[in-house]
């Protein structure tokens, strides 16, 4: 009876799950782990929810302040512009010219 090297290693790898068992204690040891990494996984999950929230909440704050500083600088402009429209004329005038100048070369 011939036969060929994949079914001789098909039946000494069946012989080997036939004759290998796991021994209970070391099952219980798995089980402790693999929910031993769950439970660690969980709270990373919640430590990293909790430091993105906070983190969350200060870039609101600045992008908050940010836009209350445009705004306030652009009122103020604007202000200044009705205040002394001669003076803010004339100095757009010689802001346009010096540009000119600058780009003209």
């Amino acid at each position: 009876m011939a036969t060929t090297k994949k079914e001789k290693k098909m039946a000494n790898e069946g012989a080997m799950n036939e004759e290998t068992t796991i021994p209970p204690a070391a099952e219980d040891k798995v089980q402790s782990g693999t929910s031993h990494a769950r439970q660690a996984a969980e709270d990373f999950k919640s430590a990293a929810g909790a430091v993105a929230d906070e983190y969350r909440g200060k870039a609101e704050d600045m992008w908050n302040d940010a836009r209350y500083r445009v705004r306030t600088f652009q009122e103020d402009g604007e202000q200044y512009v009705r205040d002394n429209p001669t003076k803010a004329v004339f100095t757009a005038l010689g802001i346009g010219f010096v540009l000119g100048l600058i780009f003209r070369r």
